[in-house]
Formats: structure tokens, sequence, C-alpha cells
């Protein structure tokens, strides 16, 4: 599978000099005779303090997999298979593959000895195992909180991840980048035509609520859409409510959000059909405003293993080029 990111430049010189300056982090101390430096930083557990140089660094949370990748971090073990093949950790064979988390081979962790684990989202549950099987290590939770904004916790990720990595102008400039972002869809959006956000997978098109889950639904909260259908109860399953195509057709959005589920790891199957397919031969959709007005806009195509903020910035620019076209 091969899939497309633009990458975002990061600004270096001054600004990143100053920006360092204003890092929430504690800077790092060492002694006079280059004795090992920390740094100290807030994240899910509260204010931790981890040892720098980094000799050994294990990553688990597919939300941070790209920022990784993008600023040079070795890692000496990972959950690799949870990664699409637009991560390069996915060619370096020197990387130990933890599995994935529903069969993980977590005791595989021992033998890198990390002193820095990033751990989250599929592999949150294992925050125990991790600090049983290496209690030596510093493990990083970054997870978005429940109740709090999205956009702003996935702009806390980053920037908790810059202070560690000592990374804050790269931090910096991927938050700038995602808050133009939502601005141009804010700017772009009318504030009145309803949207609808559904998730395809195996042929099926499932229904994802608003402000529920964590890949479309935030972003009725983030954008204040309105929401062209409300179901009672609904759920946070990666696949989506099983809503009937004919209650989505009767609410007749006038934007369809999707969520290729299939793209990121059915994209080689024969039996692989795209989301566009599924949704624009659908017969029951065919009277939807949405799809008369190729009003259709879909998540990056590794979305459903790559949910960072890079992914979000690219699927707003999308959202927001798809809106001003119409304005």
């Amino acid at each position: 599978m091969n899939f497309s990111r633009t990458r975002h430049g990061v600004l270096v010189g001054v600004l990143a000099l100053a920006l360092a300056a204003c890092s929430t982090a504690t800077p790092e101390t060492a002694d006079s005779d280059g004795a090992e430096a920390s740094v100290q930083f807030e994240d899910n557990n509260g204010s931790q303090t981890v040892a720098t140089p980094f000799t050994s660094v294990v990553a688990t949370d597919n939300l941070t997999f790209e920022t990784l990748d993008s600023w040079g971090i070795e890692l000496s073990a990972a959950a690799v298979a949870l990664m699409p093949s637009t991560i390069s950790y996915t060619q370096d064979d020197s990387i130990i593959d933890l599995g994935n988390h529903g069969e993980p081979d977590l005791e595989a962790v021992v033998a890198v000895q990390p002193d820095l684990i990033i751990n989250g989202q599929r592999f949150t549950q294992y925050y125990d195992d991790f600090a049983k099987l290496v209690p030596d290590a510093v493990i990083v939770s970054l997870d978005p909180r429940e109740g709090e904004p999205f956009d702003a916790e996935l702009k806390r990720q980053i920037t908790v991840l810059g202070e560690i990595f000592g990374k804050q102008a790269e931090a910096e400039q991927l938050n700038a980048d995602f808050d133009a972002s939502i601005e141009r869809v804010n700017a772009a959006y009318n504030g009145e035509d309803s949207v609808m956000a559904v998730i395809t997978s195996g042929g099926e098109i499932g229904y994802s609520a608003p402000s529920v889950g964590r890949t479309l639904g935030p972003l009725f909260d983030i954008f204040d859409f309105t929401a062209a259908l409300a179901v009672d109860d609904s759920s946070e399953d990666h696949q989506g409510d099983d809503i009937s195509v004919e209650a989505i057709a009767d609410s007749n959005p006038d934007w369809i959000l999707v969520m290729d589920r299939d793209a990121a790891i059915l994209a080689d199957d024969p039996t692989y059909v795209p989301g566009s397919e599924v949704l624009e031969n659908s017969e029951a959709l065919s009277g939807v405003t949405a799809v008369q007005e190729s009003n259709l806009v879909y998540m990056p195509a590794d979305t459903y293993l790559n949910e960072g903020i890079q992914t979000y910035t690219e699927f707003f620019n999308a959202l927001a080029d798809a809106l001003e076209a119409k304005n």
C-alpha cells in the first residue's frame, strides 16, 4: 500500500531558539562535566521526569507514529504491525515489532531495555504490563482525555512530545498548520448545510454519530456542524453504527464526511471495495444532495492506522478546499 502524505516543513534558526526558550517544559540540566541531563513534562498521569539523552525509545501510540518518524526519532521497539506503509519505521528491520493490540508480544520490550515508552490508543490497556516488565522506563500517556476538546488534545500531545524530544519549534509548526486548517474550514462552512459522517467497511456504510468516537465524531464539536441525523445511544465503534442506508438517505445531508476503514488495512485485498464506490454507487443514496452535488469528502486512506495531527490537518484542508469550491 502506498499512500501519499504532504509533510510540513519546520521552522529553524531564530524562531527555533525563541520557541525553545518559551517551552513549558523544565529546561534540561547537566553539570559542568556534561553529566546526564533530564527533562520534565506533564502527561495524563501528572508530572514526569526522564533522563536524556535516551538510549532506547519504544512507541505504541499510533497517534504519534508520523510525528516521531518525521522528527527522526530512532525506535528500538514499536507496534510496527499497527503502522501504515506511509511510516518509514515499517521498512526498518532493526525495530522489534511488538505486534498489534490483539496479540501483542509485550515481553519483547524487555530485550530493548527502554528508558522511554510512548504508549497509548490501542495499547493503552497494557500500561500496567509495561510498568511491570520494564519498571525503570518512563511511560508517556498522551491519549486525548475524555471531556476535553479533541483539537486541543491533539495539540497538547504534539507540544509535550516536542518538549520531550527537544523539538519545540517543529511541534509549534505542526500545531500552527493544524490551527490554520481549522480556520479555513470555519471560514468556508456556512453554518447551515447539514453534515453526515460515515465509516465504510466490508462494503457496508456505518453511521458515525456527532461528538462520539475518536475519528469523525469530534468534528461536529470543532466546527459546530449542523448534524443531518442524530441517533440515541450511538456507539464509539470503529466501524460505525448499524443505521440503515435508507435512514441516512432520508436525512438528506448536504455533505458526507467519510472514513474508509478498509483502505488502511485491506487495500491490497482483491475483495476490497473502496468507500467511494460504496457510497457513490449506492442506489439508496443516489438522490441525496451530498451525492448529487459530489459533496463527499474522504479522510486520507491511511487514517484508520494513522490518526495523528497531520492526518487531521490534511483532511481539514481537503474539506476546506471542497467547501470553498462551493462558495
